[in-house]
């Protein structure tokens, strides 16, 4: 998957790093998210998470089971490592570690495993252009339905984890799809759960979590809400003009 190796740095020590710029282009162009700690010039700027999955797959193949833990945010040109494993086993766990040797993402995965191009970029692909609809297409219809909202001065949504299981990997035209969503609120924090399902030729060959942690909840109000919602628009919009 030569298009990824765009997105990421790799020195001859095996460190990888990601600047603001190949950070803030893959969110865009790739998993379409606009959220703007992506922006590259951003004084909050983290890479990320669908891109660090995205590099884990090209590194380790697609497995019928995976876990993905996402522990700490990851700055541009911030090194990590991604670990040598024999892909032989039939079970792993490991962690992608930064510099300091702080675990920045967890991973496990059992089950059977593929390596073949085209099916690992499909499933990359399609996750993270999934992922990227967060924000708004699903939190806010969310956070309506239990009438409460992020803070519009201080948007924090943390990716905490996602996880997937295949009934099989032969499949030729993947796809992704939400099927439920949940929010747990427990004062100012919500723990959110979008659940989603894997199809091929329109039948189902798996389901997956992605959870997020909502910080900062108060009352919902929709004036200040749509003024979010428009802020996002703008700036996908401006981003796309400028491409074209």
């Amino acid at each position: 998957m030569k298009f990824l190796q765009d997105y990421y740095h790799e020195s001859a020590n095996q460190f990888i790093s990601v600047g603001a710029d190949q950070g803030s282009a893959f969110a865009k162009s790739v998993a379409g998210d606009f959220n703007p700690i992506h922006d590259a010039e951003s004084k909050r700027f983290c890479v990320p998470g669908d891109l660090l999955f995205a590099i884990a797959l090209e590194r380790y193949g697609l497995h019928e089971k995976m876990e993905f833990g996402f522990l700490d945010l990851l700055a541009a040109d911030k090194p990590v490592v991604y670990p040598a494993v024999d892909l032989s086993t039939d079970s792993a766990q490991l962690e992608i570690v930064n510099e300091k040797d702080k675990p920045v993402v967890s991973i496990a995965w059992s089950g059977g495993l593929t390596l073949e191009a085209a099916k690992v970029e499909q499933m990359l692909r399609n996750y993270v252009a999934f992922s990227g609809q967060n924000f708004p297409h699903i939190l806010v219809p969310l956070m309506e339905q239990h009438q409460v909202m992020i803070n519009p001065k201080r948007p924090l949504v943390i990716y905490e984890s996602m996880a997937f299981e295949f009934s099989t990997l032969e499949f030729e035209d993947l796809e992704i799809r939400l099927h439920d969503t949940r929010l747990e609120v427990d004062g100012r924090r919500g723990n959110a759960e979008l659940l989603f399902e894997l199809s091929s030729d329109g039948v189902n060959i798996g389901s997956g979590v992605k959870k997020l942690v909502l910080s900062g909840l108060r009352d919902y109000d929709q004036h200040a809400i749509q003024q979010m919602c428009d802020e996002y628009f703008a700036s996908k919009d401006n981003y796309q003009a400028a491409e074209s």
